[in-house]
């Protein structure tokens, strides 16, 4: 009975921290993009909270971890910690299917595995080019579509 208890408990913290938006990308929360690595019960009754950043020097890093925080705070009877973890670096594989598909809708193209074939978040097509290997964030290079005329980010395999 105690294990459901702890199951719930945990399930109950990643639909909380799903709500977290990313600063820099607010239609994708914390947990979709990857940064919420784990959720670890402690002996105690205590919760662990593993983040990994984007990349080492993201701007963002504090201010999300100050949201984490904040989001669990709202549960006043929950003892917790939040720990950076640098290793494993956080990798695009780590962005799920939802959160790649609200990438596409927000009009960044999702990371694809053999980058050269990007297609155009907004027609579809791969007839795009790059125009910078960086785009509003240094994890997002900038496209143009030859087809729409439309520029987009590109959210970098990593």
């Amino acid at each position: 009975m105690a294990e459901t208890r702890e199951i719930d408990r945990i399930a109950d913290l990643w639909a909380l921290l799903d709500g977290v938006p990313d600063p820099e990308i607010p239609v994708i929360s914390v947990v979709d993009l990857g940064i919420v690595r784990d959720i670890r019960e402690q002996p105690d009754g205590s919760v662990t909270v593993i983040i990994t950043p984007t990349y080492t020097g993201c701007p963002a890093t504090l201010l999300i971890e100050q949201m984490i925080r904040e989001a669990l705070e709202s549960d006043a009877s929950l003892r917790f910690t939040i720990r950076t973890e640098l290793s494993p670096a956080w990798t695009t594989d780590w962005i799920s299917e939802k959160g790649k598909q609200a990438l596409k809708e927000y009009g960044i193209a999702p990371p694809q595995p053999g980058e050269r074939d990007v297609p155009c978040p907004r027609c579809g097509t791969t007839d795009v080019e790059c125009i910078s290997q960086f785009g509003s964030t240094p994890c997002k290079a900038l496209y143009k579509c030859r087809q729409c005329l439309e520029p987009f980010d590109h959210f970098k395999c990593i």
